[in-house]
């Protein structure tokens, strides 16, 4: 008698990252509950099985969701806003006068909206985000069906979420406390960085992520002038003072980290901190080059991030794997750096390790979360497929996402959204934009 199953994705080419850069031709994975049951040959899946319903792509890849490890997400309504200028610049005379004058429970609330469909469309179904009320964020990802790890924001100076330190402390904890059990929500502190944050929040984060075992989710040495600001007004470049705060350990998800010495990779590799590598923000911003090969090879954990629309301009991350794949080449002067096997691993398991997820998601094995994407290998322009991952992470891009399934529920089907009207995305997106401009 055939088992019962709710789903069987046949695909050409699974690629599954664990075993690391595995594809295995014309195989199968079997869901049940949202739950992967089996993955094997499509012929022993079909004399197996017998499921309620059968999806086949013969010429795609099938792989596990992909992680964005750091985004801004609501700030899809800032994409285009104030580009080609530095980061300080950016930040000061854009970016922080837009937030002041708009940042609310709506935009918020819009631009998740607008920032999780993005990210599905384009294969994206785990993200790490930061940013403001982490109360809407938390409800609004939860509506998409999007697994979200939700960033409780520590700042130093008023916003329009909190005035003080021990309010961002205090409604964090409260959002936490009311949240933490939507479907696949998560969260993570969120302080913005050292040059925002005081030793007395950063003391603080550190006892309660070792009391609730949460990821601490930073901006670290984005740019050489953050480094040097530092070492001028402090004596103590960044991290070596989040080192003497007791945050240097496999709970700190660093972003950006371009300006690095020996000591500082070395420090990172021992302790397993996970690099949130930004690569096309950190090249818009001329924000410098992390070494990312190096920080492997020392033994950290590193995983990619878009950063948030106003920095890159989109949340594509297959693009961004690609970008990272050929820039780790640059840096490290070695055509073999990062080679596309570590770049795909980057984008799923590490992501999912950095976050405390890899035993549900980040890789197809037998009781993992179905979290996966289908894409496209058969366009002429795609074609011919050697090696399914060099496709992936070299000529693919987020248009060629076919489906997604988040915990075994369809997000996309046939390229097409399953909960969204594009039309009134592209409406809601209008809107902002004429309201921010007008300003």
């Amino acid at each position: 008698m055939l088992e019962p199953c709710d789903l069987l994705i046949e695909a050409g080419h699974v690629v599954p990252v664990v075993p690391h850069a595995v594809v295995l031709p014309d195989h199968a994975v079997a869901v049940t509950a949202g739950r992967i049951m089996a993955v094997l040959p499509i012929a022993e899946a079909r004399a197996r099985f017998r499921p309620a319903a059968v999806i086949s792509r013969p010429q795609h890849a099938l792989l596990p969701g992909l992680v964005n490890l750091h985004c801004h997400a609501a700030m899809t309504v800032m994409r285009g806003l104030a580009d080609d200028l530095p980061l300080m610049r950016w930040l000061q005379e854009h970016i922080w006068p837009t937030e002041a004058a708009f940042v609310g429970p709506e935009l918020v609330q819009d631009g998740i909206t607008l920032a999780a469909a993005e990210m599905l469309r384009g294969g994206v179904t785990t993200v790490n985000d930061m940013y403001f009320f982490p109360d809407v964020a938390a409800q609004a990802f939860a509506r998409a069906g999007m697994r979200a790890t939700i960033g409780l924001i520590v700042i130093e100076f008023p916003s329009a979420w909190a005035q003080s330190p021990a309010e961002y402390f205090d409604k964090g904890l409260s959002v936490y406390g009311e949240c933490k059990d939507l479907p696949g929500i998560r969260f993570a502190f969120a302080p913005h960085a050292p040059y925002t944050v005081s030793d007395e929040s950063f003391e603080r984060i550190r006892v309660l992520s070792d009391q609730l075992d949460l990821p601490v989710h930073v901006h670290v040495h984005e740019t050489a002038f953050e480094v040097d600001d530092a070492v001028r007004q402090r004596n103590e470049r960044p991290l070596a003072r989040l080192k003497r705060l007791g945050l240097v350990n496999s709970n700190l998800i660093a972003v950006h980290m371009t300006q690095l010495s020996d000591a500082e990779i070395q420090l990172v590799g021992e302790q397993g901190v996970s690099i949130a590598h930004c690569p096309e923000s950190n090249l818009k911003l001329a924000s410098g080059f992390a070494p990312i090969e190096r920080l492997r090879r020392a033994g950290a954990n590193v995983a990619i991030g878009t950063d948030g629309c106003a920095s890159n301009n989109d949340l594509d991350l297959l693009g961004e794997i690609r970008t990272a794949a050929l820039l780790a080449k640059a840096v490290a002067q070695d055509a073999a750096a990062i080679d596309a096997a570590y770049a795909l691993q980057m984008a799923t398991l590490n992501g999912a390790r950095a976050l405390g997820l890899d035993a549900e998601i980040g890789s197809i094995e037998v009781g993992k979360s179905a979290d996966l994407i289908t894409v496209d290998l058969s366009r002429f322009d795609v074609l011919p497929v050697y090696s399914a991952i060099s496709q992936l992470v070299y000529a693919s891009n987020r248009r060629d996402v076919c489906d997604v399934w988040v915990m075994g529920e369809p997000r996309v089907q046939d390229g097409a959204l399953c909960h969204f009207d594009p039309n009134a995305l592209a409406e809601l997106a209008r809107r902002w934009g004429q309201r921010i401009a007008a300003r």
